[in-house]
């Protein structure tokens, strides 16, 4: 093997390794939060901004830390987002009340957010071989979907055999190391230069619109669907995201250049992966929160019975969703993919307050499986019309739907399932059958999301012409993305 191709292999091991960290950061909390509630003395309504606090600077830097990944460099913007990455898990690890613990998780998103956005712009730009960049982006897609997966058994065995603050400290030495060996694997990039297009007006409002989005939706809780609060900031989110759009087709060097949602495939695999992430990511929350709050589970019990589910994603997303993808394209592994996934939670909408493991949860987290053939066919979708100068941005807009999809879900689905729950204790129904109901109920919610989402891929994304997908970077010779939205 030439020390070309060794360099590109480390490489990817070293963006694989981010990519797990970050995503594992923000679920690998949810069987540890019991604990840090008790330790730090968490309200119950602040507890769920251990996770809030993560996701909202995480999904709203995610398009501008893109952008200047392609204008100052993206292996720059990799290093210095690992390294604030890292200072934070130091400073969340050592929290001693719920203030700290939350700045500290917001510093972990920024940080993430960095790293994160120029993931998938430098790989696609180090794996220009079609064959060689599926399976890159099965590897890379295998660890982000183990770090989401496992993250709950991580957490537990943490939790219970050490203490919940190294969930927190074990990013620590995987962060260093990752540091080190990007140093000399990652290519360096002088990127285009801020004065090729530092669109600050822009980065304002589609940063500031994103963050005031995802607070709004997860302060719903809170507040409520209807309320001035909600309903305000709601508005004034859109006129924001929608003034950043009209700042795009009239700028002169636009954050985002719009041209980049005119391939089907791009435009659809986002909005696919917004709904699909809805649904998937609340359930990890929700399911966790069922096991130990109705059947008694502690937090090592519920990441062992979640390790069915993060088995199936990882060996499917490394061992078959590349081969499946070569030979019968990414939508139809896509759309395979979802059908497996609404089938698990329409089997998880049928739980009692006394559910069978083997009988009851077994079955959906077999079936959730199917997110190892969802999320690298997202991702080789996602990327698929990207020019090598906009590859940036193109992970940067996939990595924004991604977490933007998290949040929101995770938002809606615990409000309708608390609101559910409310509902049936007025009732009369008890404690545990009230919780039951209320998380049936955000199950069906979430098999609707990943109906929607199935409906995208079928209507909108388009099968690839012969030979494959059209591979990111294949088109910089072109001047738009329109060859590929007719393909």
């Amino acid at each position: 093997m030439s020390n070309v191709l060794k360099s590109r292999w480390t490489a990817l091991g070293v963006l694989s390794a981010t990519g797990l960290m970050t995503i594992l950061d923000g679920s690998i909390v949810t069987v540890a939060m019991p604990a840090i509630q008790r330790d730090l003395d968490f309200s119950a309504a602040g507890l769920s901004w251990i996770v809030n606090a993560y996701l909202i600077p995480f999904g709203g830097l995610l398009l501008l830390a893109g952008r200047l990944g392609d204008l100052i460099g993206r292996r720059a913007m990799f290093l210095a987002g690992n390294a604030i990455f890292t200072a934070a898990s130091v400073l969340a690890g050592a929290a001693t009340d719920a203030s700290l613990l939350i700045a500290a998780r917001f510093l972990q998103g920024v940080g993430s957010a960095l790293a994160s956005a120029v993931v998938l712009g430098i790989l696609v730009t180090l794996f220009t071989d079609q064959a060689e960049r599926g399976k890159a982006i099965a590897i890379f897609s295998f660890t982000g979907a183990a770090g989401a997966s496992i993250g709950q058994v991580v957490g537990g065995v943490l939790t219970d055999v050490l203490s919940w603050p190294w969930i927190f400290f074990i990013n620590v030495p995987i962060g260093l190391v990752t540091i080190l060996l990007a140093l000399p694997a990652l290519p360096a990039d002088r990127g285009a230069g801020l004065s090729a297009g530092a669109d600050v007006i822009g980065a304002l409002l589609v940063t500031s619109g994103l963050m005031l989005g995802i607070y709004t939706v997860v302060k719903v809780e809170e507040h409520g669907w209807l309320a001035g609060h909600t309903l305000g900031l709601g508005a004034l989110s859109l006129a924001l995201l929608g003034a950043f759009v009209a700042r795009q087709a009239t700028a002169k060097t636009p954050l985002m250049p719009l041209r980049i949602l005119r391939s089907r495939n791009v435009a659809g695999a986002n909005l696919a992966q917004m709904l699909s992430l809805s649904g998937m990511f609340a359930f990890q929350v929700l399911v966790a929160l069922y096991m130990q709050r109705v059947l008694g589970y502690g937090a090592l019990e519920t990441g062992l019975a979640m390790l069915p589910a993060a088995v199936g994603i990882g060996t499917i997303s490394l061992f078959v969703s590349a081969r499946l993808s070569a030979r019968f394209g990414a939508r139809t592994v896509l759309l395979a993919g979802l059908v497996l996934l609404v089938a698990a939670m329409l089997l998880l909408t049928r739980v009692t307050v006394d559910a069978g493991y083997l009988t009851h949860l077994l079955p959906p987290m077999l079936l959730i499986s199917g997110g190892g053939l969802v999320l690298p066919a997202l991702a080789t979708l996602g990327m698929s019309g990207a020019r090598d100068s906009d590859a940036g941005l193109a992970s940067g807009l996939f990595n924004t739907t991604q977490q933007v999809g998290m949040a929101i879900g995770v938002a809606v689905l615990s409000t309708m399932a608390a609101s559910r729950t409310g509902e049936l204790l007025a009732a009369g129904a008890g404690e545990a059958a009230a919780l039951t109901g209320g998380y049936r109920l955000a199950f069906a919610i979430s098999a609707g999301l990943l109906l929607a989402a199935f409906a995208v891929a079928l209507i909108v994304l388009r099968r690839p012409a012969a030979g494959g997908d059209l591979p990111a970077g294949t088109q910089s010779q072109s001047p738009s993305l329109e060859t590929s939205a007719t393909s």
